[in-house]
């Protein structure tokens, strides 16, 4: 059966916290890329009543219904039987890649937080276990946070916030492609739009170097690209709200807001026990820049600076 690979990301609009991208790879049958009807049996849409399955759809309509809780359930159902500190859970080890270590040094982040959160791991991953079953144990993933220096240095160098989610996303595809199985199974590799572009051919270019680009169409709707030269047809696509349109997708965009979440929850934290009734943020235009004023006279007693803090873009 041909591979599905589901890409998304949280927070690129907000002024305050990390952004998050992650894959989702999953193996679906070509009749059915989507994966909803396949899963039908296994997984419920935001929109039907709790029944038993697992509740998988886009991120902000799961979140709406059931908060940090129903989030974790999804995520949880694919990505760990036990709890874990934060540390652990993200890199499952002590290596840490480039991106783990400019997480880690944020002067908020704790490694040592327990997770998940709200549920009972080990009961969730057996309730859930119908859902794995029903992937034939055949998925695999990746993520990138990217917290607010690093966000700033992008900008800095390139001029452009897009380049943020444009390195992001090339770093994904590459991860996630070496990590399947080599076995001339169709890719099908869908995105969510990247903040409205139409145009997509030097990054999938970039994502797989050794391949041929043809584009098949640009547009508001769909831009979609075939690339040859590689050991297997892959076809990648952007879509606006792709997270809706694939189960894939959609795993995606909930791991991003979990893991986003999770940051803000820390950062959060930080922040009143330091700084007395300060109300929580999450981290958006407006309510943002009320937050970033409460907190920067201790930023000045901490020695932290807006760069560290507060995005540029």
């Amino acid at each position: 059966m041909p591979w599905v690979v589901g890409i998304d990301e949280a927070g690129y609009g907000p002024n305050l916290g990390p952004l998050v991208q992650a894959a989702i790879a999953l193996r679906l049958p070509e009749s059915d890329p989507a994966g909803w009807d396949t899963l039908k049996s296994v997984v419920r849409r935001a929109h039907e009543k709790p029944d038993g399955r697992v509740l998988i759809d886009d991120s902000k309509k799961v979140y709406t219904r059931g908060g940090l809780e129903a989030l974790e359930r999804g995520v949880w159902a694919i990505s760990g039987a036990e709890p874990a500190r934060v540390h652990d859970y993200l890199w499952h080890g002590d290596e840490l890649p480039l991106w783990g270590e400019h997480l880690r040094a944020e002067f908020w982040f704790d490694g040592d937080d327990l997770l998940p959160f709200h549920i009972d791991a080990e009961t969730e991953w057996a309730a859930s276990e119908p859902l794995r079953a029903a992937l034939n144990e055949s998925w695999t993933g990746d993520y990138r946070i990217v917290p607010t220096p690093r966000f700033n240095q992008i900008v800095d160098g390139s001029g452009s916030k897009a380049t943020v989610l444009s390195c992001g996303l090339i770093d994904l595809i590459e991860s996630v492609t070496a990590a399947l199985p080599d076995d001339g199974e169709p890719l099908l590799i869908l995105c969510d739009k990247q903040g409205g572009r139409n145009f997509y051919s030097a990054i999938v270019q970039a994502s797989l170097p050794t391949g041929w680009v043809v584009t098949e169409r640009e547009g508001a709707a769909e831009s979609r690209y075939r690339v040859e030269n590689l050991s297997r047809p892959v076809t990648v696509v952007f879509r606006p709200r792709a997270d809706g349109d694939s189960v894939a997708v959609a795993l995606a965009s909930m791991l991003c807001k979990y893991l986003r979440e999770m940051c803000m929850r820390q950062f959060n934290r930080f922040w009143a026990a330091r700084v007395p009734g300060l109300a929580p943020t999450a981290g958006y235009p407006v309510d943002a820049k009320r937050f970033y004023a409460a907190i920067q006279p201790t930023m000045a007693r901490l020695g932290l600076t807006a760069d560290q803090v507060w995005r540029k873009k």
